[in-house]
């Protein structure tokens, strides 16, 4: 199973609520905090719609 590491990058602040729910809906909820997900399109989708707030620090097999 293939996993991704996500980093939370910007803070949910000033926000729109649906940018601070995807946040939530990934684990994230305070700066720099970082989660290690499942590779799936799903949550590929959800880090691609909020590109400024997430980065992904690293890619497994």
């Amino acid at each position: 199973m293939a996993t991704i590491v996500v980093k939370q990058i910007g803070s949910p602040i000033r926000r729109p609520a649906v940018q601070r729910a995807t946040l939530k809906g990934l684990g994230l909820n305070k700066m720099h905090r970082t989660r290690e997900l499942e590779d799936t399109p799903a949550v590929r989708g959800m880090v691609n719609s909020i590109p400024h707030l997430v980065q992904i620090i690293e890619e497994k097999n």
